[in-house]
């Protein structure tokens, strides 16, 4: 599963964690299914562990479902809220079905996922957290971990980022020609 994780500013009106979409598998199977997630304020592993537990566990809910699309709040106190959609294959009938997922399963979820992946976690919210992204550019990090996933508990260890947590900064600076060679001032 692939994931983006974005930075956005915590909307005044609301104490919503974060905001999970989810897009189904292209059929030509370049990529596994990629998973949106948004976090609001000020980025932390925790936040981001509850958004991936809403992920996971949203998927163990729907896993037999082909083509399925998400989309869940996270909300401190209440836990995950939203929907889900697919096609039925038969028909081809648009199906929804609410989805609404438990404070207490998504923390569990949560720690599970911080216990196997804890590392990589804190380094893409450090990432997102870090002062000098260049101005006016998103915050956004990608990573992806298997999909092979035990999703009746834990997590595999096969989390990898895209771009390299060491170097993201520098890749970016890079793309922007933000570089400069320091002997030949």
């Amino acid at each position: 599963m692939d994931v983006l994780v974005r930075l956005e500013a915590r909307p005044s009106d609301s104490p919503v964690v974060a905001h999970v979409d989810s897009m189904s598998v292209l059929p030509f199977g370049t990529r596994s299914r990629r998973e949106v997630v948004t976090l609001y304020g000020v980025p932390d592993a925790q936040s981001l562990a509850l958004a991936l537990a809403a992920t996971v566990e949203s998927e163990r809910i729907e896993a037999w479902h082909v083509g399925v699309v998400r989309h869940l709040g996270v909300w401190p106190g209440r836990g995950a809220v939203g929907d889900s959609a697919w096609r039925d294959a038969s028909t081809g009938q648009l199906i929804t079905r609410d989805l609404d997922i438990p404070l207490l399963t998504l923390q569990a979820r949560a720690t599970e996922l911080l216990a196997e992946c804890g590392p990589t976690l804190r380094r893409v919210a450090a990432g997102l957290a870090m002062p000098d992204w260049p101005e006016g550019s998103g915050r956004a990090l990608s990573f992806s971990f298997a999909d092979s996933m035990d999703v009746g508990g834990g997590a595999s260890d096969t989390f990898t980022d895209e771009i390299g947590a060491e170097n993201w900064l520098d890749s970016l600076r890079e793309a922007d020609a933000f570089t400069f060679d320091a002997e030949s001032d």
